[in-house]
C-alpha cells in the first residue's frame, strides 16, 4: 500500500521535469507510506516517479518503489494489494519469468511484460499504477475496477501529472488551483464529489475500471475493463446456476474464497467490528478459515449509551464469544474537536462522510495494526440498503397523477419533479441539495454553470446505459457506481491511510461480483440472510435479528447542530466541510 505520484513532460516543447515538485508531490502523502519513499527520475529527464511505502507484503527491501524489473526496461509505481499475486507469479514463472523479491509489485511489472494491457483481466485486488516503459518511452497507467484506490490526472497540454491524492498534486506547485463549478456543484448535490470531477478545474479522477497510455501525444483515450451494470446484464443468462444451487451454500463458498485471497498479507490483519450482519459475519468466517479470531476493534460514543445506534456492546459480547482479542474504543466530543484540523488536512476532497472511518482507523493504527477487514460493499452487494425497495416505489408513486400532492415527505416536490425515472428518484434519495436549490448556496450564475457541467440527471442515467435488466441489478450498479465510489471506499482511502492503515474490503471485489451476481439477480435482498447463515456456526439471533442502524458517529451532538432532521443536520455539516475543504 503506498502513495504513488507520476510526472510525464511528454510533448517536445515540456521543460524538463522538475525534481522538487516530485519531491513535493510525494512527501504530500508521507501518512499514506511511512515505512520507505523514494523517487525515481529517467536520463533525459522527461519522466519523474514518486512513492511512498507503507509495507504489507515482501517487507523486505526488495519490495521499495520506484521498482524496476530485471531487464531494467519497465519502472513502476504501484499502490494497493494483488490478492492472487502467488498464482500469477506461477503461471510467469511457467512462461520463463525471473523475481528477485517477494512483492506483489514485481509480478506487474512481468504481468505488464508478458501480457501488456490484457493484464488488468487477470489481477484481483484493489490497484492504482503507472508503469513506464522505455522500449516505447510510454507510460501505462490503470485503475481497479471498483476504483478501491484513488488516482487523479491533470495534463497542461505538455506535461501529464499523476498521484494518488488532489491534494499532492497541488503541492508540486505547477497546477491551477481554479476551481470546477461542476464539482462544486456535485458535492452539494450529493455530499461528495462525483467522479471524474475534483474541485479543481485542473484535476481529474481516472476512471474506476480503467487504463489507458500516455505517449508523445498525451493521455491515449481510456479503455473500460469492466461495467459493474454489464456484470448483472450477463447473470440475466445465467439465472439456472442461483437456482441450480443451496444459496447459502454457493454464497458461502465464493465469500469464503474472496475471503481468503483478502488475507494474503505478510502481517496481521485485524478487522473492524459493529453489530452489523456484514462486518460480524466476516470476522466469523476469519475465525473459522484460521481457526483463530482476528483482533477486532468497535467504536463507542457517550452520546450513543443506551440507544440502538450504541453497536458496543453487542459487538464486544459477539468478540467474547469467538474468543476474540477486542478494544472497544471510545471517542469523545473533544477528541473529536481535537482532531479536525488535520481530519480537514487529510480530506483529500470535501465530503459530509468520513468521520466514523477516521476514528475507527485511528483506534486500530493504535493497536499497532497496518491492515484491517471492513464489511464495507455489503449493503450494495446484498441489497440491504432501503433505496433498493425505495427506488421502485418513488417512480410508480411519481407516474400517477397528483399522487405525491398527498405525501407528508419534506422532499414530495422533488418526487414529483425528479421521480418519473430510476435516475431521478435516485438523485431524490441520496440528494442533499436538490439542484434547484444550489442557487442559495453557490450564487445563481456559479449554480447554473455547475449544474450544466456536472449534469447530474445524465450522469446517473449513464450508469445505466448498459441495462442490468432488473431493478435490484439497477440499483446496485447505481449504489456501487455513485454512493460506494465516490463516497464510502474515497472516504475509507483517504481517513484509514491518514493513520497508514490499510483497509481490505472483500465484499467489494470483481471477481466476486462475477460468481454472486446470478444467485443476487434470483434471490435479491434475501442474499444477506444467506450471508448471515454461511458462517459455521450461523450468527446469533441477537445479531441476525437486530435492527440495522448503519455506522454512525454523533455528528448532531458534537456540531451543536440543530434536531430537525437528517437532512438538514447534514446540510449544516456540507456547508462546514466546504469552507475547510473545498477551495
Amino acid at each position: 500500500m503506498c502513495g504513488i505520484s507520476a510526472v510525464f513532460a511528454y510533448h517536445p516543447d515540456a521543460p524538463p521535469v522538475d525534481r522538487d515538485e516530485v519531491e513535493a508531490i510525494t512527501q504530500r502523502m508521507y501518512p499514506r507510506g511511512p515505512d520507505a519513499g523514494g523517487t525515481w527520475f529517467s536520463d533525459d529527464g522527461r519522466v519523474g516517479l514518486g512513492s511512498r511505502r507503507l509495507a504489507i507484503i515482501d517487507l523486505t527491501p526488495d519490495g521499495i518503489q520506484p521498482m524496476t524489473d530485471v531487464s531494467g526496461q519497465l519502472v513502476i509505481v504501484f499502490n494497493g494489494e494483488i490478492y492472487n499475486h502467488h498464482d500469477l507469479r506461477k503461471r510467469l514463472e511457467r512462461n520463463g519469468a525471473r523475481f528477485r523479491s517477494h512483492s506483489d509489485t514485481e509480478v506487474l511489472l512481468e504481468m505488464y511484460k508478458h501480457d501488456g494491457p490484457a493484464m488488468v483481466d487477470l489481477l484481483r485486488g484493489m490497484y492504482a499504477f503507472t508503469i513506464l516503459d522505455k522500449r516505447d518511452g510510454r507510460l501505462f497507467v490503470a485503475r481497479d475496477p471498483y476504483g478501491i484506490k484513488p488516482l487523479y490526472i491533470a495534463d497542461d497540454g505538455r506535461t501529464v501529472r499523476i498521484a494518488s491524492q488532489v491534494k499532492a498534486l497541488l503541492a508540486g506547485g505547477r497546477i491551477s488551483r481554479a476551481s470546477d463549478p461542476a464539482g462544486v456543484a456535485g458535492f452539494f448535490v450529493t455530499g461528495s464529489v462525483p467522479e471524474p470531477f475534483t474541485t479543481f478545474a485542473a484535476i481529474r479522477a481516472v476512471e474506476a475500471g480503467s487504463c489507458f497510455f500516455v505517449d508523445a501525444s498525451g493521455p491515449t483515450a481510456a479503455s473500460c475493463h469492466y461495467s459493474i451494470a454489464e456484470i448483472y446484464q450477463r447473470a440475466r443468462s445465467q439465472e439456472a446456476v442461483g437456482t441450480l444451487v443451496d444459496p447459502a451454500t454457493l454464497l458461502g463458498e465464493f465469500v469464503h474464497e474472496s475471503l481468503a485471497y483478502h488475507l494474503v498479507s505478510d502481517v496481521p490483519v485485524g478487522a473492524f467490528l459493529s453489530a452489523g450482519i456484514d462486518s460480524t459475519t466476516l470476522v466469523a468466517l476469519i475465525a473459522e478459515a484460521r481457526r483463530e479470531p482476528p483482533r477486532t476493534v468497535t467504536l463507542s460514543f457517550e452520546e450513543f449509551r443506551g440507544r440502538e445506534q450504541d453497536e458496543a456492546p453487542l459487538a464486544a459480547r459477539f468478540a467474547a464469544e469467538i474468543g476474540a482479542q477486542h478494544t472497544t474504543r471510545i471517542v469523545t466530543r473533544e477528541e473529536f474537536l481535537a482532531d479536525m484540523p488535520r481530519f480537514f488536512d487529510q480530506m483529500d476532497q470535501p465530503t459530509i462522510d468520513g468521520t466514523n472511518t477516521w476514528f475507527v482507523s485511528k483506534a486500530t493504527a493504535e493497536q499497532k495494526l497496518k491492515v484491517a477487514i471492513s464489511g464495507l460493499g455489503g449493503d450494495e452487494l446484498f441489497g440491504s440498503y432501503p433505496s433498493f425497495r425505495e427506488l421502485p416505489r418513488i417512480v410508480r408513486l411519481a407516474r400517477v397523477p397528483f399522487a405525491t400532492r398527498l405525501l407528508r415527505n419534506p422532499k414530495a416536490k422533488s418526487i414529483a419533479r425528479y421521480g418519473r425515472s430510476l435516475a431521478g428518484a435516485y438523485l431524490v434519495k441520496r440528494g442533499l441539495f436538490m439542484p434547484e436549490e444550489l442557487s442559495l448556496v453557490l450564487g445563481d450564475e456559479a449554480a447554473r454553470e455547475g449544474l450544466e457541467r456536472l449534469n447530474i440527471i445524465e450522469r446517473i442515467r449513464g450508469v445505466l446505459d448498459v441495462d442490468p435488466g432488473t431493478d435490484f441489478g439497477r440499483i446496485a450498479a447505481l449504489e456501487s457506481t455513485l454512493y460506494m465510489r465516490n463516497q464510502l471506499l474515497r472516504d475509507t482511502d483517504w481517513a484509514s491511510m491518514a493513520h497508514s492503515l490499510e483497509v481490505r474490503t472483500p465484499l467489494v471485489d470483481a471477481f466476486l461480483l462475477r460468481q454472486l451476481a446470478p444467485l443476487l439477480v434470483v434471490g435479491g435482498s434475501k442474499s444477506k440472510d444467506h450471508f448471515a447463515g454461511s458462517a459455521r456456526p450461523p450468527l446469533p439471533d441477537y445479531l441476525r435479528n437486530r435492527r440495522k442502524t448503519g455506522f454512525s458517529v454523533p455528528l448532531k451532538e458534537w456540531l451543536n447542530l440543530p434536531p430537525d432532521g437528517t437532512t438538514t443536520r447534514m446540510r449544516s455539516w456540507a456547508r462546514h466541510v466546504f469552507e475547510r475543504v473545498g477551495s
